[in-house]
């Protein structure tokens, strides 16, 4: 157990080594930080986000892929939907959790600073499907409940 090669063990990827080339969606920045390239992952892909005030992304859904996204710093509200008629919001220190194949839009909620987040993606294609959607103008705001905290 002891002798496990220097290579095989924990990598550290600092942000001078991220890699900008990644699918992008319109109105926000990607960078992979987790890769099989950069850290020798195998079963998840990891990056940063950050979206300019008050800008939004194009709609895109990640095919089959799970993302997990942490907001760092800002608010992001985040619309989701065929068409885009759902809502909701997130602010520094939560998760949001996208399932495969949801249409979303990121929004940065502020009008003067930016919206950073780290993703998550439960496997290392980095499949970006970037859409063409009508968007409701009036989405339905979603307040998330969770039973086990009343």
């Amino acid at each position: 157990m002891g002798n496990q090669r220097r290579s095989e063990g924990v990598r550290i990827v600092g942000p001078d080594e991220f890699d900008e080339n990644t699918p992008q969606t319109a109105g926000m920045h990607r960078q992979a930080a987790i890769t099989a390239t950069l850290a020798g992952a195998s079963k998840i892909w990891a990056g940063v986000v950050t979206i300019e005030p008050d800008a939004r992304t194009g709609p895109h859904h990640h095919g089959p892929l799970e993302s997990v996204i942490y907001v760092v710093q800002g608010l992001a509200r985040m619309r989701w939907g065929n068409d885009l008629e759902f809502v909701a919001e997130a602010s520094a220190g939560e998760f949001i959790y996208v399932p495969p194949f949801v249409p979303h839009q990121e929004i940065n909620g502020s009008t003067d600073g930016h919206l950073q987040c780290v993703v998550v993606r439960s496997d290392q294609e980095p499949v970006v499907v970037n859409l063409d959607i009508d968007a409701v103008d009036v989405p339905t705001r979603i307040v998330w409940t969770d039973p086990h905290h009343p």
